[in-house]
């Protein structure tokens, strides 16, 4: 299982554009196929990060993800809303893999 971490710069003054892109991301993402742990506005702090997470299998199984987001209506309506608002300044993905699972076994104990 991956984890992909989207981590978002985005402008200040248009969060709620951000808050619509992610709601909008809530329904499409799961229903391309991609486990949608969430995605995260600014609140305390920095005021232009946000984060998108979701889990997929394997990278051969996100180019399916991506493929079918792409031919969504809300996946193509939410990649035209960004373009036009112009809220996201910059996007990096990153693809990481659970180091520390079990987290409740002792060292040296399996389940």
């Amino acid at each position: 299982m991956l984890t992909c971490i989207i981590k978002y710069h985005i402008d200040p003054t248009k969060k709620a554009d951000f808050v619509q892109y992610a709601r909008n991301w809530g329904q499409a993402i799961p229903r391309c196929g991609a486990d949608l742990v969430g995605y995260y506005a600014p609140h305390e702090g920095s005021s232009t990060l946000a984060y998108g997470i979701y889990n997929i299998p394997d990278l051969a199984s996100y180019e399916a993800y991506r493929a079918r987001l792409a031919a969504d209506p809300l996946g193509r309506e939410n990649y035209e809303f960004a373009q036009s608002k112009r809220f996201i300044l910059r996007e990096d993905r990153t693809f990481l893999k659970l180091a520390s699972a079990p987290h409740s076994v002792p060292l040296g104990e399996t389940k």
